[in-house]
């Protein structure tokens, strides 16, 4: 296993944006009858969901959730070091989106900006990269992004997609922890090559560039594959960060999962014994916005935070690649959460 302990650092803050558009899979699906919508909903939990269309990009829903959180905390935009953008719906292939994110934030030349291509599992990723940042160099603030527009990938005619799928953005803002007050974090990485194509876009890259066939521009899931992936990786993933953190089950505030499917969340939370109160569900709202639907069920998951003490936090991603990962860390009571929403404009509401 890929394993990593840091410390010196602490969220200062996790923004969240969505689009304000909202569809609702009971009343708005043409496509399908609304016996085979009322199946796919019970079983996913995806009641609505929200949707960027074609004029919002992950860019646009990440600094607005930026903008939001370096307004609330006041920090100096020249003090920002780093700038992370995870995402796999970049806006162009080149240049990187973390460069169109830097310009729409009005940050210094002297801030290191990079796009990571992860999905499912990418915010722990991202998480793991700035916090590394903040303990090996002398970086002190680096803001991790990550956000998508799977919706906009979807074709409406599959529907093992297509109810499925919402848009969103996020921005979560690191610091530089020193002395006693530093906390460990604890981070497990692991990957399954051989399940690339469990979940893949075809086309449009540069081993298809230009398909003859439209829905390779879409994506394309193998359900039940990723079904039992997730079943077989995810306890285990579980089980191996409470014993690289030993710490116990119990001692863990809340686990924030991937918001993949309800259905899959909850025979999770049951297989591992973890109580309902301690696993939020959000994308009954939201849909399933990918990786970023995990800072999206901090700020959205009605979170109980006691004002004495920081959260113990474990967030779980797993997913495309095939990949899973972990990371255990900790919300301090003053860390600032925001949530905002964009309109069709780029206007927040």
């Amino acid at each position: 296993m890929a394993s990593s302990v840091l410390k010196g650092s602490r969220i200062a803050a996790i923004g969240t944006c969505v689009p304000s558009r909202t569809f609702d899979n009971l009343k708005d699906t043409t496509e399908f009858t609304a016996d085979e919508v009322r199946k796919v909903v019970a079983m996913a939990g995806v009641t609505t969901r929200r949707l960027a269309g074609d004029s919002l990009c992950s860019s646009d829903l990440c600094s607005a959730a930026a903008n939001a959180i370096l307004e609330s905390l006041g920090w100096d935009r020249a003090s920002i070091d780093a700038l992370i953008m995870v995402t796999q719906t970049p806006d162009y292939f080149l240049p990187s989106t973390s460069c169109l994110i830097h310009k729409s934030l009005g940050l210094s030349e002297g801030c290191l900006t990079f796009d990571v291509g992860m999905g499912c599992s990418g915010y722990p990723y991202g998480l793991w990269l700035g916090s590394m940042m903040l303990q090996n160099t002398g970086l002190r603030r680096v803001l991790v992004l990550h956000g998508d527009t799977p919706a906009r990938y979807s074709h409406k005619a599959d529907r093992s997609v297509s109810l499925l799928f919402g848009d969103a953005g996020t921005a979560t803002a690191l610091e530089r922890s020193d002395g006693q007050a530093a906390k460990d974090w604890y981070y497990l990485f692991y990957t399954d090559g051989s399940g690339y194509d469990d979940m893949i876009i075809e086309g449009g890259g540069f081993r298809d560039r230009f398909p003859d066939d439209p829905r390779k521009h879409y994506v394309r899931m193998n359900g039940a594959n990723v079904f039992n992936f997730t079943l077989k990786r995810v306890p285990p993933l579980i089980t191996d960060t409470l014993e690289l953190a030993k710490t116990g089950k119990d001692d863990i505030d809340y686990y924030v999962f991937h918001q993949s499917n309800q259905f899959i969340m909850k025979h999770l939370a049951n297989k591992i014994g973890l109580l309902p109160g301690k696993v939020p569900i959000i994308l009954g709202e939201f849909g399933n916005t990918g990786g970023c639907s995990i800072p999206l069920a901090i700020t959205q998951g009605k979170l109980s935070r006691p004002h004495d003490r920081a959260l113990k936090l474990m967030l779980v991603g797993y997913g495309v690649g095939l990949s899973w990962a972990s990371a255990l860390v900790y919300l301090e009571p003053d860390a600032v959460l925001t949530h905002s929403e964009l309109d069709t404009k780029g206007k927040v509401t």
